[in-house]
């Protein structure tokens, strides 16, 4: 049995979140959270969820608790605000844990396992650079594999790789990282620490700058082939029909 079309009841009602139900009232048999980048708000990636239109997956896109200060506008996914002296930029890896028991507990667990009937494998994260960085900070908190990981610009958080010393193995989630050829986040230093995390990593380098968005479908075709990959799908197969392995 599939599980069922969450809705806003399922989540605690502190959050700001949009539901985007799959196209044509498809049966959702796949959730996909989305999780934004620092500054942001869930409005860019609830649109987003609707240019995607993803094939039997409702999306939730999430907006972070934390409101940035000084009325700089939107929100963050951190412990703590720091800035680096520096460049005078705010710091994207300042602890996760507040990030990882919402994400974890409070939308994986209570509200798309316990109340909605998912499989933890039938749950994938998307996320953008701090986003990205609570995304991956909560599925390695996490026993069970998830669907998958797209992170865009986003590195392993340094707790994530600090509590890799004490675990007993690494993390089966698949993931998939993508950033710029230079100006990146994405270094092969960062892709070898991801790798210390999670047992399966891809990784994309995009030929320009920086790790923004895709810009182009060039930009965006490994993370639609890496979710036709993921993504499960029940269309056209008989109800009643039991899942084996």
């Amino acid at each position: 049995m599939p599980g069922r079309q969450p809705t806003a009841a399922d989540f605690p009602s502190c959050l700001t979140l949009a539901i985007i139900p799959p196209p044509a009232s498809q049966v959702p048999v796949n959730v996909l959270i989305l999780l934004h980048g620092l500054g942001d708000t869930n409005v860019s990636f609830s649109n987003l969820a609707r240019q995607l239109q993803l094939p039997e997956t409702t999306c939730v896109s999430v907006q972070a608790l934390t409101p940035l200060p000084f009325d700089l506008g939107g929100f963050h996914w951190g412990d703590d605000i720091i800035f680096d002296q520096a460049t005078g930029q705010m710091d994207l890896d300042t602890g996760f844990e507040k990030a990882t028991k919402v994400v974890r507990e409070e939308i994986i667990q209570t509200a798309l396992i316990e109340k909605c009937g998912y499989q933890p494998r039938e749950i994938l994260l998307f996320g953008f650079g701090q986003g990205a960085m609570a995304a991956l900070a909560a599925a390695r908190s996490m026993k069970d594999e998830l669907g998958g990981i797209v992170s865009i610009g986003g590195p392993a958080p340094a707790s994530t790789v600090d509590e890799m010393a004490s675990a007993p193995a690494k993390n089966r989630t698949p993931v998939l990282v993508l950033g710029g050829s230079s100006s990146t986040l994405i270094t092969a230093e960062a892709i070898a620490k991801l790798r210390k995390v999670f047992e399966f990593v891809e990784c994309t380098k995009w030929k320009r700058n920086g790790d923004g968005m895709p810009r182009s479908r060039e930009e965006m075709l490994p993370v639609m082939q890496f979710f036709s990959r993921r993504l499960r799908s029940r269309r056209g197969v008989p109800e009643g029909s039991i899942e084996l392995g």
